[in-house]
């Protein structure tokens, strides 16, 4: 899990809020989706630190020179699901390749736990980030309206089938 420019470990204490504190704030600043945005993240975080399951469920920081850069989650969905949650890499960070490689990490980690399936959700306006979900293999297999940011957005829900069967399972290096 180690790159010349960067390493990806797991969480520690303390990274929590530190996803809650960067991504809130960078969002904000791209997005102004301002407080329900770091509502809903500091809610995804506590219930990750609260519930957290070592066997099927992982949070990857991304650190450079002992500086946290960037972050995903995967955590148990139920049924054989897995979902991804709170991709972020800083601003400075970003065209490094670290984003694909910290979703790769995930579908690495999901596929060694047993998931069956990926899940994520996210804003059609995101469109670094849906590159990558596209890049990897997840496909979109909803949308709907949504305002919970303070503005007519269009979510979507997206889906990554895994398959033991290399051959027939979506890429997932690039």
């Amino acid at each position: 899990m180690q790159n010349q420019k960067y390493i990806i470990r797991t969480h520690q204490l303390g990274d929590m809020g530190w996803i809650t504190y960067r991504h809130a704030l960078t969002v904000a600043k791209e997005f102004d989706w301002g407080e329900a945005f770091e509502a809903v993240v500091g809610d995804i975080t506590a219930q990750f630190i609260k519930t957290y399951d070592p066997k099927n469920e992982r949070c990857f920081i991304a650190e450079k020179n002992g500086e946290m850069i960037g972050c995903v989650f995967l955590v148990n969905a139920g049924e054989g699901a897995a979902k991804l949650r709170l991709l972020f890499v800083e601003p400075q960070a970003r065209g490094m390749g670290l984003a694909t490689r910290l979703v790769e990490e995930a579908v690495d980690f999901a596929r060694d736990a047993g998931y069956e399936k990926i899940l994520l959700w996210t804003m059609k306006i995101l469109d670094s980030a849906r590159h990558i979900y596209k890049k990897v293999g997840f496909k979109v297999i909803d949308e709907e309206i949504n305002q919970e940011f303070g503005e007519k957005l269009v979510s979507e829900t997206w889906l990554l089938s895994i398959d033991d069967n290399e051959e027939t399972s979506p890429p997932v290096k690039s």
